[in-house]
């Protein structure tokens, strides 16, 4: 069974190195329309990044994955196009007059239907597998059943699913808290992240039960020791988030997930990664893990701190003055950044068993503490992996003949000369040169001579051998196929009437629902605020269950730091919360 392990990349150099660490797949976001505003990159990069990709049989996806104005559609079909060119091997989009209009245009680049467009039920994601799309990015929310389910009544469509990275607390796509307070649309790539700050939570007359707390603010998703429940539920891409990481975390995460998906099933991209350091997810950013709901409901959330937490060291056993001592197994260095969970420090030196903060810090026998910065694992870090795709050489009766891994195979004929006055020697002389390929896109598999050599000195050795796997990895290229969309069309939506949730943002998109027989009530949040109450975020995410208190009476609502109120419901039945305004 093949899987793929798609990687974030916020440009062009954090896409190489994911592609390196063993990555089956990229997700990148053009100069516009992508939901990450901050991580937009020019067409000639993307052209690099996939150029580069394809020597390995790799894939670039690009994200145009906002809600688009009528001004902005035409704009975003245009880069579409431009992409198709290019030989992208997706386009990732929420917006559906953008699809609606790729159906009209026809265009042969694969549409991958962004996880923003809220595919959590078997009826919408079957929905788009009627209209034709290549693939559904699944709702991180799911469970392992629900995925099983989806899979099962949609089984000629890809499922790519979430592995990894920063929670969203709402249901993607339904969030509407940014756009509510600030005018910052999630959904148009703008999140201010009003779900990383302080809240207290009240009940409807006034009783605090939790003040500033970070109520909404979620431990980050780590689904790595479920891969094989996951293969075996349907899902084909496994997604690792972080599009605005930096390239050491994406390098650091590649690495492991490419490590364990292994185990378990065959990638779908060429080529082996030697790593210089060993990952270890915990040593890169996060707030805690939780692998969320894909077993049952678990203490998803992280009310101490939104910042990095990073991995466990170990629990304070003595302090003197400013310094203090750590029982633990690891090694502190200098410039390392730990924390206590809510207050970090860097550790201005080690000494005799001692570590010696930067600044005062307020800790006590017993507090855990925690290494958010390691930094001689991140100079490890930022040090070149290498990819390369096996090749067997054979040389016989005159000829060089390459064959590599994914079965691309050439022949070149070998100079004449004269011939060798130590054969043996000439022999190992060719093996030896000929192996060295450490800068090249290749390793050497298997490498027999079966017949006598001519003499050759070293230099047109080395020479044959770059102008072999030049000509080997451009036949490579010419070899590569991407995955044409198939024909897309019209059809019924699962549901008579949409609101705003649906997120209709053009004259296209509601023209598109209404092909499909649904009766459009409101457009987007973002074009006009309903005079009536709405719900700002859906979430799994249950307040009444972090504090205990599940299935309590209480009317609860949560303040934030300017006052402002924001009433909360408890759907029990679908154990869901919702913030409304």
């Amino acid at each position: 069974m093949r899987t793929e392990l798609l990687a974030p990349a916020k440009d062009k150099e954090t896409a190489i190195e994911a592609i390196d660490c063993g990555a089956d797949a990229v997700y990148i976001g053009a100069s516009d329309f992508g939901a990450r505003k901050n991580a937009s990159n020019s067409l000639e990069d993307i052209k690099d990044v996939v150029n580069y990709a394809h020597k390995f049989w790799a894939k670039v996806f690009v994200t145009l994955n906002t809600i688009l104005t009528d001004d902005e559609l035409e704009k975003a079909v245009e880069l579409a196009k431009k992409l198709d060119d290019m030989q992208v091997d997706a386009l990732i989009i929420q917006d559906m007059g953008l699809l609606y209009r790729l159906i009209q245009e026809k265009l042969k680049i694969p549409i991958h239907i962004s996880t923003q467009c809220d595919n959590r039920d078997v009826d919408k994601v079957s929905f788009f597998r009627k209209i034709g799309v290549s693939r559904v990015v699944l709702a991180r929310e799911l469970s392992l059943s629900k995925i099983k389910e989806i899979h099962d009544a949609n089984l000629n469509l890809e499922l790519e699913a979430f592995v990894h990275g920063a929670l969203c607390v709402s249901y993607s796509g339904q969030c509407y808290l940014s756009q509510y307070i600030g005018g910052r649309s999630a959904n148009r790539g703008e999140c201010a992240q009003p779900c990383r700050k302080k809240y207290t939570v009240e009940t409807t007359d006034g009783k605090v039960l939790a003040k500033d707390i970070y109520a909404l603010c979620l431990k980050d998703f780590n689904a790595s020791t479920h891969l094989k429940d996951m293969i075996e539920a349907g899902v084909f891409s496994f997604k690792i988030e972080g599009r605005l990481k930096d390239s050491n975390y994406v390098k650091n995460i590649t690495a492991n997930y490419r490590h364990e998906l292994d185990k378990y099933s065959d990638k779908t991209s060429s080529g082996r990664s030697i790593y210089p350091f060993e990952s270890d997810p915990e040593k890169s950013f996060n707030r805690g893990f939780t692998d969320y709901f894909l077993e049952k409901r678990k203490d998803c959330y992280n009310f101490i701190s939104p910042k990095s937490r990073g991995e466990y060291v170990g629990k304070i056993v003595e302090i003197k003055g400013n310094h203090f001592k750590i029982q633990t197994d690891k090694e502190i260095h200098a410039q390392d950044g730990l924390t206590n969970g809510t207050d970090g420090f860097l550790v201005n030196k080690c000494e005799n068993g001692y570590v010696y903060p930067n600044k005062i810090i307020k800790l006590k026998i017993g507090d855990l503490i925690y290494r958010n910065v390691d930094v001689e694992f991140e100079k490890l870090l930022a040090q070149q992996v290498k990819r390369q795709v096996g090749v067997n050489v054979l040389v016989s009766k005159g000829k060089l003949f390459l064959e590599d891994e994914d079965k691309i195979s050439l022949s070149i004929d070998i100079p004449r000369g004269e011939a060798a006055k130590n054969i043996n020697k000439m022999s190992e002389t060719f093996k030896k040169q000929f192996s060295k390929t450490g800068d090249s896109d290749f390793y050497i598999i298997k490498f027999a001579i079966l017949s006598e050599l001519p003499f050759m000195p070293v230099s047109q050795i080395n020479e044959l051998r770059r102008k072999a796997l030049d000509k080997l990895m451009q036949k490579r290229l010419e070899n590569y196929k991407r995955q044409e969309q198939k024909e897309m069309s019209i059809q019924p939506f699962y549901k008579s009437e949409v609101d705003y949730r649906a997120n209709i943002y053009n004259q296209v998109a509601k023209d598109f629902y209404e092909k499909c027989g649904t009766k459009v009530l409101e457009m987007a949040l973002e074009s006009k605020t309903p005079s009536h109450t709405i719900e700002l975020m859906r979430t799994k995410h249950c307040i009444k269950y972090a504090l205990g208190i599940c299935k309590s009476p209480l009317n609860l609502v949560l303040r934030d730091e300017c006052g402002k109120i924001y009433p909360l419901k408890f759907d029990c039945s679908k154990c869901e919360m919702v913030v409304s305004n």
